[in-house]
């Protein structure tokens, strides 16, 4: 086949691309000229996937407006100044303006370490131009380079091999399959086979592992393979964070309750007729304000903030702040194997010896920790090491503080397991000089060499059982070379091989002259079971998510008998659990959804899956009410990263295109940074609780207090300005210090909140009801004898605006915890609430003796004798609270007794 053919019959398959970009006229073994190259870099743009678009301080700054609670206070201002009450207004502003340049900073601050995280990736390749071999930035490549790739190579674009010499790549990014595959440029195959099935091509951003080829560029950018994926996950996203769903939902009942409370309070003052329109609307500001927790948004972003330092410590950055909470609301986890679960390194984990001994193998991955169980004495085990040795084209090494390799990964797995008995593999090549080589090719299935030992020369050979058993008439064992017993070999292969292990054999016999050529008469060495070995710390982690209620599914493009067995020894099935594989989804999802759920519910493993049935299958179990995280390192995790409610790279083996598709990234590939992520995020969501729960019961407390004293006929209690001074200050520096707070330690003993669970759920709404009416209560008691005693309202007024600050200090500091006694939580634990306590009462009686602010706040001071009472009618409300906490806890009790 010449060049010229090859480029005519790989014409159709460009991606997108002008099929002119071939034209043989234009190139010949010398590649494109320099010339020709700019043109087309100009025609089809740099070799790289478009930049988001990043919005700026501007857009972030706009978007912090957009919330009912936003609209209500503007209204408020807006009204405030027709009104002529200017201050109320010019606070109302204050507020909005400092909310929105918080959460400004914040978002923008997060939107650039993603930038900058995508910026550290470059690459280069290697092409041919003006018959000179060039290195350029892999943005340069442009359709129609001739490249060069050589083992270890990143593949720069969507590549037709021209020439192949025992290539092999790892496409496991693209395909799932952690395997490395086998290329042939002379293989034939059909335009729509899958991309595992394409053996004459080679795709962006796959890893050439062994071997080396020549190829044609078909496909850059957006046109590869790797593009098409992103042009597919770039799609406007349809599910949403559940921290959004829950906040909008909760701005909506709240915007509601505020409508409704303040109409009736309205009609109950038209009705009395003892308020003139401008107490009416002055009134209706007030509790506009005091309902509305306009903290509530700078409060957020801080315990978002915290949630985000606080992850990045446990080895998580967040691209999106919203997504802080979102890993702690799932309650589904959908992982990639490959990568994630595993290590991605084959690994030797059992050695079989012909008379059925049977050697455990210890440690993981390219590092030579670990050892061979049993006595490693026995000359056919060292043998059994030393054929998988020289039969050998990789490389490992020590440099840099760590293990390196190079080659394909079953050979670097033989040398690691040489090390494991304590070879030298330098000592042994160099005792056992090599005469030829004798390479791997996918349709021989084995490999070779022949090497002198200084007396005799050896063929040593490895490859599938089925080549080495044809090859053999003898085995090696414990009393020296035998007949083989086919039989007993092919019964040992196939109970590994039902384990999920990958099976390699191994054989050797002496040579003479050149019977080398003929590999038979061989002796049977034994086998070897190979994995992708699990994490250590991955069967931790997902008891851990079981304890916490977490359901976790592995879904991967690996054998099923493979995924399987990881899956038990994960814990994450039984033996006897079904795998569910693409082929099954395909069915299902002809008959419809309900078939493909009633298929993927209670199914753990999923195996031989392609990415869109990955969408599929998250698509499924969040239409069975889960939040659903999933993990991925690969393109072909993307789409199903983009699907799901919170997407989840991992950093280290990552692609670019799963990290932009992601809300989080794990830096250390770890699963079990995953659990402490959830952790944190079940942490920041309970905070988020804890002070809505402080800003709705204050906010209660107020329109109780306005309520009582419309009944009474009594001017209102406190003017706007009073009431945005509490909300701003009093509660304002209590309510941001409320977000440091620290664990309970109980986080993931907890089950996950249901996905229907509304922020105002019947824990959260006692509370709000129990210290709201206490406080509205108590503070309209002691206006009404101010009042009676025949105090001024202003003064009456002075002392209620203080009562409310004690209150809301008492209450900040009860709000720790929805459950535990204040008396069991450190005081220290959370320090800037300790100090802000204290600062928060200084600030108010500062401002009590500052000309012109108490002006404009209508207050005076007080004596320590009207302090001290004040700061004994709320104390009761600490009194309340501990007996409400108490009773919760009984009833929890008896209810788990039960």
């Amino acid at each position: 086949m010449t060049l010229n053919s090859l480029k005519e019959g790989i014409k159709s398959e460009c991606v997108g691309q002008n099929p002119e970009i071939l034209d043989p006229t234009d190139q010949g073994s010398d590649g494109l000229t320099q010339k020709k190259a700019e043109e087309r870099l100009k025609e089809y743009g740099l070799n790289r996937l478009p930049d988001p678009p990043m919005p700026g301080y501007a857009l972030i700054f706009v978007r912090q407006f957009f919330s009912p609670f936003i609209y209500i206070l503007v209204v408020a201002a807006i009204i405030s100044f027709i009104l002529g009450q200017n201050p109320s207004g010019f606070f109302i502003i204050v507020v909005l303006t400092l909310n929105a340049i918080i959460g400004t900073v914040q978002e923008y601050s997060a939107q650039q370490s993603a930038v900058a995280l995508r910026n550290m990736i470059k690459g280069v390749a290697h092409v041919i131009r003006d018959s000179i071999a060039r290195t350029i930035d892999v943005e340069e490549i442009v359709p129609g380079d001739l490249i060069l790739l050589s083992s270890g190579d990143k593949v720069p674009a969507d590549v037709t091999l021209i020439s192949s010499q025992n290539l092999a790549v790892d496409e496991s990014m693209l395909t799932g399959e952690s395997l490395a595959v086998s290329k042939n440029a002379m293989a034939t195959v059909d335009d729509d086979a899958p991309i595992s099935e394409k053996i004459n091509q080679c795709f962006a951003g796959s890893i050439i592992t062994h071997g080396r080829a020549q190829a044609i560029v078909i496909a850059t950018a957006t046109n590869t393979e790797i593009g098409r994926i992103a042009r597919h996950v770039t799609k406007e996203r349809v599910s949403e964070p559940p921290l959004m769903i829950r906040i909008r939902a909760f701005t909506y009942q709240v915007a509601g309750g505020i409508f409704m409370a303040i109409l009736t309070l309205t009609v109950m003052m038209l009705l009395k007729g003892s308020y003139t329109s401008e107490a009416i609307i002055l009134m209706t500001i007030g509790l506009a304000v005091s309902v509305i927790p306009e903290g509530l948004p700078a409060a957020l972003t801080v315990a978002l903030a915290i949630g985000m330092r606080r992850m990045a410590k446990n080895n998580v950055i967040i691209r999106k702040l919203i997504a802080v909470e979102s890993l702690g609301s799932c309650t589904f986890i959908c992982s990639d194997k490959t990568g994630t679960l595993t290590v991605n390194e084959l690994t030797i984990r059992q050695v079989v010896l012909p008379d059925s001994k049977v050697f455990q193998v210890t440690g993981e991955g390219i590092s030579p920790g670990g050892e061979i169980c049993g006595n490693t004495e026995q000359q056919h085990l060292q043998q059994l090491c030393i054929a998988g040795a020289l039969a050998n084209e990789s490389h490992l090494s020590y440099a840099g503080g760590e293990w390196v390799s190079d080659g394909d990964i079953v050979d670097v797995a033989f040398l690691v397991l040489a090390k494991k008995l304590g070879m030298s593999i330098t000592q042994l090549r160099q005792q056992q000089t090599q005469l030829e080589l004798i390479p791997y090719e996918p349709e021989k299935a084995y490999s070779g060499s022949v090497n002198f030992d200084g007396n005799r020369a050896w063929l040593y050979a490895k490859g599938s059982p089925e080549k080495m058993l044809s090859m053999c008439s003898q085995m090696e064992t414990s009393s020296g070379s035998v007949q083989i017993d086919k039989a007993l070999i092919e019964d040992q292969f196939e109970s590994l091989a039902k384990q999920g292990y990958r099976i390699i054999a191994l054989a050797k016999r002496e040579v003479i002259e050149n019977s080398h050529k003929r590999l038979e008469q061989m002796s049977f060495l034994g086998m070897v079971a190979m994995i992708d070995p699990v994490r250590h710390e991955a069967f931790g982690a997902i008891t851990r998510c079981r304890d916490g209620g977490i359901k976790v599914a592995m879904i991967t493009g690996d054998h099923p008998a493979t995924a399987k067995s990881i899956a038990i020894e994960l814990g994450m099935c039984e033996q006897d659990a079904p795998v569910v594989t693409g082929d099954m989804i395909h069915q299902a999802n002809a008959k419809g959804p309900k078939a493909a759920d009633e298929l993927i519910r209670p199914v753990r493993v999923f195996a031989r899956i392609e990415p869109q049935q990955k969408e599929q299958i998250v698509d499924s179990f969040m239409r069975q009410g889960h939040f659903v995280a999933v993990t991925g390192d690969g393109v072909n995790d993307a789409p199903a990263m983009r699907q799901a409610n919170t997407g989840i790279a991992m950093g280290k083996r990552g692609t670019d295109v799963a990290k932009e598709t992601a809300d989080l990234i794990i830096t250390d590939d770890n699963f079990a940074s995953i659990v402490s992520g959830i952790e944190q995020g079940r942490v920041v969501y309970n905070n988020i609780r804890k002070v809505i729960a402080l800003l709705v019961a204050t906010g209660f407390s107020a329109l109780w207090l306005f309520f009582l004293s419309v009944l009474a006929g009594l001017p209102m209690p406190m003017i706007a300005v009073q009431l945005l001074w509490l909300n701003l200050v009093a509660n304002g520096l209590q309510d941001v210090a409320l977000a440091f707070e620290p664990k309970e330690g109980n986080e993931l003993t907890c089950k996950p909140r249901k996905p229907s669970e509304p922020i105002f759920e019947k824990l959260i709404i006692e509370h709000i009801v129990v210290s709201g009416t206490v406080m509205g209560g108590l503070a309209f008691v002691h206006y009404y004898l101010a009042l009676e005693a025949g105090q001024p309202v202003e003064e009456a007024r002075n002392l209620t605006l203080m009562l409310m600050v004690l209150f809301g200090n008492i209450h900040a500091l009860n709000s720790r915890s929805e459950t535990l006694s204040l008396f069991t939580l450190s005081l220290f634990a959370n320090p800037f609430l300790m100090c802000a306590v204290p600062i928060a009462q200084l600030v108010h009686i500062a401002a009590m003796y500052t000309p012109g602010i108490s002006d404009v706040l209508v207050i005076q001071p007080i004596s320590l004798a009207q302090w001290i009472q004040l700061l004994l009618i709320a104390s009761n409300l600490f009194v309340v609270e501990e007996l409400h906490k108490w009773w919760r806890r009984r009833s929890q009790k008896a209810l788990l007794q039960h």
